[in-house]
């Protein structure tokens, strides 16, 4: 889910039909522009081929769930990325465009977003879209999963600590969360409600709507918003528009328990973790006191808003695959140097 601080419209670029006006001396002087795109195509969609290998469909037994999957890469351990709320698979695209050199990629739209279909969209509890996730790798994998470093984005980050905590997981390899924390999001659930009103809600068109995710300040990049946010929209017949695809206003029910007891189900997680934040002030005393007890590694990724993973991809997935050098996690697990044997993932 969205903070309140990445909604706050930011100045918007000079558009392209603004006149330059001549300098006031040759000492204001500056190169004029070079003739730009128009916003139609400076903003136009673009596929996911480019950066992933794959798509899928997962249907899961006994229900009439579907869950869809983007996939890539073919050996290493697997990198499974969960994405926060009202955001789909597609966030981790340009993060798994240089992942997938390395380790394997699994990106999953959860229940109630991007192209899944499910019984009932609307049941957004962390029990069941962390048995959604568990019920997806079971059918990918079967009863033998690979090694796995779950990598999840706000909601899906809380998603991603309650598949560790359940231990229902014995092949999870490693923990990397991204930019949400107990104390801060529980604070700004008062706020959301209204942040979600305040958006634009109707789009001509799936361009205006990457426009308007760029120039609102929400996204920071336009190569990831182009690849995206599409997949975040759904077309209405009776408005004539792009409306979002996830009703997030109408699951406030489970928001609390999203975020109740993140901090120790994080910590007691017995992985090798990883907190990327996009602010230092997000740290609540919980992580605090685990952080100086060395319990994980916490980076700062500077100049960024909430969407670490979409404002600065490549340094983002550097930071995921110097996370899975560091912790040796092969495609077995958690490697001891010399052996091909996996031992049990290091705390």
């Amino acid at each position: 889910m969205e903070s309140s601080s990445n909604l706050n419209p930011l100045r918007e670029d000079i558009s392209d039909e603004e006149p330059i006006e001549a300098p006031a001396s040759v000492f204001a002087a500056r190169p004029l522009r070079p003739p730009s795109t128009s916003s139609s195509e400076k903003y136009s969609p673009v596929e996911w081929t480019s950066y992933f290998d794959k798509e899928d469909d997962i249907s899961i037994p006994g229900s009439d769930d579907v869950f869809h999957v983007y996939m890539a890469g073919t050996e290493g351990p697997v990198v499974f990325f969960l994405h926060g709320g009202g955001y789909s698979g597609l966030s981790f695209s340009l993060v798994a465009g240089k992942v997938k050199e390395k380790a394997r990629v699994v990106a999953m739209d959860l229940r109630g977003h991007g192209k899944s279909v499910s019984e009932n969209e609307l049941e957004l509890s962390l029990e069941t879209m962390s048995n959604d996730v568990l019920a997806v790798i079971k059918e990918l994998y079967g009863d033998s999963p690979p090694a796995i470093v779950l990598v999840g984005h706000s909601m899906g980050g809380s998603v991603a600590v309650q598949v560790a905590a359940s231990k229902a997981l014995p092949s999870l390899a490693g923990l990397v969360v991204v930019d949400v924390v107990e104390g801060t999001a529980i604070a700004s659930l008062m706020h959301m409600q209204k942040i979600l009103s305040n958006r634009m809600q109707h789009f001509p068109s799936i361009q205006k709507a990457i426009e308007y995710s760029v120039r609102g300040g929400s996204l920071r990049n336009i190569d990831s918003a182009r690849v995206s946010i599409p997949t975040t929209l759904k077309y209405d017949d009776s408005k004539q528009c792009y409306v979002y695809r996830t009703r997030l206003a109408e699951t406030e029910q489970y928001w609390k328990d999203w975020y109740d007891g993140l901090s120790e189900k994080f910590l007691s997680s017995p992985v090798p973790k990883l907190l990327l934040l996009a602010g230092t002030d997000r740290l609540d005393r919980t992580l605090t006191i685990g952080q100086m007890q060395g319990k994980f590694q916490m980076i700062v990724v500077k100049h960024t808003g909430h969407a670490i993973q979409e404002d600065v991809p490549e340094e983002f997935a550097d930071l995921v695959l110097n996370f899975i050098s560091r912790n040796r996690i092969g495609p077995h697990g958690v490697e001891i140097p010399g052996s091909w044997k996996p031992s049990q993932p290091k705390t």
